[in-house]
């Protein structure tokens, strides 16, 4: 470990653009680590249609990976700066298995804490458990990333079920006007 400066991998989403993760990796490699922004893509499906999906809707992998690379880059030099120095890789495949191996050689990992249900929490989950160094998850309110429709509604079923609660009992009982 010595022969190689301190390394922290970063996991750049491509709907979040990752800037806190990215920001509070390149603070944690200082002056004398390294950072590496590392964002897994793949080639989409093509459009089924009954008769066949005709030829020039299909996606070829070449152009994919170039515009996939061109926004990873400007994701990174947004939040960075273009004069950044950090190193920047796109990489074919499942995110998980991406980070993964990006993992293997990093001092450590940092991503955003993932935003959909279905691989949420479990996503996060699992890369602690199977990742080769320390992973770091930025949670979304340190991210400043609008809260989701799950969380929305959840706080808004809760605030009525406390006034609902509150004034249960209470006849006439008017809520005060919020200014």
């Amino acid at each position: 470990m010595a022969d190689r400066p301190y390394t922290v991998v970063v996991g750049v989403s491509a709907t979040s653009k990752s800037p806190t993760a990215l920001d509070w990796a390149r603070a944690q490699a200082g002056s004398h680590g390294r950072v590496v922004a590392v964002r897994a893509w793949r080639l989409p499906n093509p459009q089924a249609t009954p008769s066949g999906t005709p030829a020039g809707r299909i996606s070829q992998a070449g152009d994919v990976e170039e515009e996939a690379r061109a926004r990873l880059e400007r994701d990174v030099a947004a939040t960075l700066g273009e004069d950044h120095g950090a190193e920047v890789r796109l990489v074919r495949g499942s995110k998980f298995g991406v980070l993964l191996k990006a993992a293997e050689e990093a001092d450590l990992l940092v991503v955003d804490a993932p935003r959909q249900l279905l691989a949420g929490p479990m996503f996060a989950h699992r890369l602690i458990y199977a990742a080769s160094c320390p992973v770091v998850v930025m949670p979304p309110h340190l991210s400043g990333e609008p809260p989701t429709v799950l969380s929305r509604v959840a706080g808004a079923v809760g605030r009525n079920v406390l006034a609902a609660a509150g004034t249960a009992g209470r006849p006439g009982y008017q809520r005060p006007v919020s200014r």
